[in-house]
């Protein structure tokens, strides 16, 4: 498959938000059928997280490997998005559900909620959206704030990519969330933490390994 090139994306948030409020973005779109694509949420706003974090852009070169397109984007008051910067649950929210409808518009077909850290929580959110999401890609979803009951419902798969030495995930907990569906699977990397610094190709080949199988 032909390289594809990320393209700088737009993404209005509502009206309700501030007047001609706009999301930064990076969209990779695949040509070919329609196989849909990932909404990749990055870390928590107010701790430096943005969509140039390796993690999110492993994510996205992932998806572009197994021939889905990806948008990764900058939460409110990051980089060039507008607006202050927020970790409000709720403004958290409706960015992620612009740049759902942002990419449903764009790309053809099913598509996946993913995100990192912070993001992994608001990716969970996302599966009330409509159209909601077909599976769900969560990278270190911090346990302690997790929704495990909405979690442990979704309808579609779910992928979870954890660190061994997180201080921020119990692989334990998530493995008895997991235990409760078998549409669910968790992957530990050994010897990481919630930064990945030396888990960003076990990352690489996890998603892609787990985009294979799906549809």
């Amino acid at each position: 498959m032909a390289r594809a090139f990320e393209r700088p994306a737009t993404i209005a948030l509502p009206d309700s938000e501030g007047r001609g409020l706009v999301l930064e973005g990076l969209y990779v779109p695949i040509d070919g059928p329609g196989r849909g694509g990932a909404v990749i949420a990055p870390p928590h706003p107010l701790m430096g997280g943005s969509m140039e974090s390796p993690v999110v852009a492993e994510v996205a070169f992932a998806c572009e490997r197994a021939g889905r397109s990806s948008l990764r984007f900058n939460w409110r008051g990051v980089g060039a998005s507008g607006g202050l910067p927020s970790g409000e649950t709720a403004d958290a929210d409706i960015d992620y559900a612009s740049a759902a409808a942002f990419l449903v518009e764009s790309a053809a077909g099913p598509w996946l909620a993913c995100g990192y850290s912070f993001g992994a929580l608001a990716a969970i959110r996302a599966a009330r959206l409509s159209p909601a999401p077909s599976h769900l890609l969560l990278v270190a979803p911090p346990t302690g704030m997790l929704d495990g009951d909405r979690l442990g419902h979704f309808p579609g798969h779910t992928l979870i990519v954890a660190g061994q030495q997180d201080g921020w995930v119990d692989a334990r907990a998530l493995s008895a969330i997991a235990s409760q569906s078998e549409r669910m699977r968790v992957e530990v990397i050994p010897r990481c933490d919630h930064f990945f610094m030396s888990g960003l190709q076990d990352i690489s080949r996890l998603v892609g390994e787990w985009l294979a199988v799906l549809d």
